[in-house]
């Protein structure tokens, strides 16, 4: 009961923007990248989970950025719309409710709300090895 209460409390301060973390460096233009969970799994010695908000304002994006080589990474679209490239596949436009995910060593080309009007929000989870504590690296041009 406990957990289910303090789950329940967690996802209410996500979804409401008000989650207890720091933020963390590495937005873009009109992006809050909010690191919102970190724990190391108890059954994966070296292995960790950490979740980050990822709020665009409207027009807001992130710039061209690999993750952690060791990151598999599930996102979730929580509010709005966000345009997405990973590698050389196709620009695609994710919804509230949709999801993608990339794998070690992808490139994210494209990371943006796909609203100029609108605000867009993205859950982004990641697999990631406990040693390896930045999440995001700029690609350089």
């Amino acid at each position: 009961m406990i957990r289910l209460l303090a789950s329940a409390v967690a996802l209410t301060a996500l979804l409401s923007g008000s989650a207890f973390a720091q933020d963390t460096p590495r937005g873009g233009e009109g992006a809050k990248v909010t690191l919102v969970y970190d724990r190391e799994l108890p059954n994966v010695p070296g292995k960790s989970i950490r979740s980050v908000l990822v709020e665009y304002a409207p027009g807001g994006f992130s710039g061209s950025h690999t993750h952690a080589a060791s990151a598999f990474i599930y996102a979730t679209v929580l509010e709005g719309a966000i345009r997405s490239q990973v590698n050389d596949g196709p620009v695609t436009v994710y919804k509230a409710g949709e999801s993608f995910s990339e794998l070690p060593g992808d490139r994210h080309a494209v990371s943006e709300n796909a609203s100029k009007t609108e605000p867009a929000k993205l859950l982004a989870v990641f697999v990631v090895d406990t040693a390896e504590r930045e999440l995001t690296f700029p690609l350089k041009k």
